[in-house]
């Protein structure tokens, strides 16, 4: 397996947000769920998409973008809109003042907006977990990245947007391996760019010694490889390959190693079951004592404080407020009290039977 077959293995949504939006002008959604990877594109109709405190990117109908958490980002219809809607966790919905607009901007299953014949129509979806998506791959990615329909022809989008609407059984399985799929043709066609700014092992791929030692440590990150059994499976001196390998990787292959071993056990670490010792064997290490002291001379961290830190930057959904109509969107009608049914009387004490006269007292 090639280091980007590798990095792109591990995108595996769970519960994804997923979700479109039908919008009519002027318009402009701030997504604060804080998730660590989202992708976003136009299905019909054109929008600016600022990220941060960065410049607004256009971003026309068929294109898509991929946004790199945790940081907020802006989708409008035009640049300098002021934000009309807060998208928190699980797609809850505020004004700006906090008045809480999910059920007044619902138009159907995974569908808002504020208007049903608006000529904006936005898909997007996120990713939850950073687990979910991987720590070396959120790494070697740009905060914002736009590739354009010239540059992206995926035949996907047609069958996304109309699952995202359907609710049958496993659909939400579906809608998760359908974001992995996007977001592996987006990011392969991107790597592919000249004006990318791809990771320089993605650069090495293309020398016949360096990319061959790639393979080799991604095939097999737990084997005990040394520069000597590396550079005799390139067909190099130990010296050659350790001089090749560090100018084009930037750091020495042992160096790289290690350094994927902790994203890796990273990511491991963030699985709920995943104990150090288990994760320490899967990548290449004795004992949870041999990760540990690697994993903190490199993080900074233990892997046990590494593991409570990922679990409590899990996003937590934030309080719902009364909810508050928005300009040209209808507030639902209040629901009337369901009349209390009468509470059922007791039945009335029998009196006793008399007694017969022949009866025993």
């Amino acid at each position: 397996m090639d280091a980007l077959a590798d990095l792109l293995n591990e995108a595996r949504a769970r519960g994804a947000l997923f979700h479109q939006s039908i919008l009519a002008p002027p318009w402009s959604l701030r997504f604060l769920h804080g998730a660590p990877l989202a992708l976003v594109t136009m299905v019909r109709g054109d929008a600016w998409i600022t990220p941060g405190g960065a410049a607004p990117v256009a971003l026309r109908a068929g294109d898509i973008a991929i946004v790199r958490g945790p940081q907020p980002y802006t989708v409008s219809d035009r640049p300098g809109v002021p934000p009309q809607v807060l998208i928190h966790n699980d797609d809850h919905c505020t004004t700006p003042a906090g008045e809480d607009v999910s059920q007044a901007l619902t138009l159907g299953l995974r569908t808002y907006g504020n208007s049903r014949a608006g000529e904006g129509l936005l898909l997007s979806g996120a990713y939850q977990l950073p687990s979910d998506v991987g720590e070396r791959l959120l790494a070697a990615l740009p905060p914002l990245l736009v590739l354009t329909e010239e540059c992206w022809d995926c035949p996907l989008m047609p069958f996304v947007a109309e699952e995202v609407a359907r609710d049958e059984p496993g659909q939400q399985v579906v809608l998760d391996r359908m974001l992995d799929l996007l977001l592996i043709s987006t990011l392969r066609a991107w790597f592919a760019r000249p004006e990318a700014e791809a990771p320089a092992w993605y650069r090495a791929h293309g020398d016949p010694v360096v990319g061959r030692a790639l393979h080799l440590l991604h095939d097999n990150p737990a084997h005990p490889w040394t520069v000597v059994e590396l550079a005799a499976k390139t067909g190099v001196s130990r010296a050659a390959l350790a001089r090749r390998f560090t100018g084009l990787v930037g750091e020495p292959p042992m160096t790289y190693l290690t350094g994927w071993r902790m994203a890796l056990a990273a990511d491991l670490l963030r699985e709920p079951d995943m104990t150090v010792e288990r994760a320490a064997r899967r990548v290449g290490y004795a004992n949870a004592f041999a990760l540990s002291v690697a994993f903190k001379r490199v993080r900074g961290v233990s892997p046990s404080a590494h593991r409570a830190r990922a679990q409590r930057a899990q996003p937590a959904p934030p309080p719902r407020t009364t909810p508050a109509a928005l300009p040209g969107v209808a507030s639902p009608a209040p629901r009337s009290p369901a009349p209390r049914s009468p509470a059922p009387r007791s039945p009335a004490p029998r009196s006793p039977a008399p007694t017969s006269p022949t009866s025993p007292v």
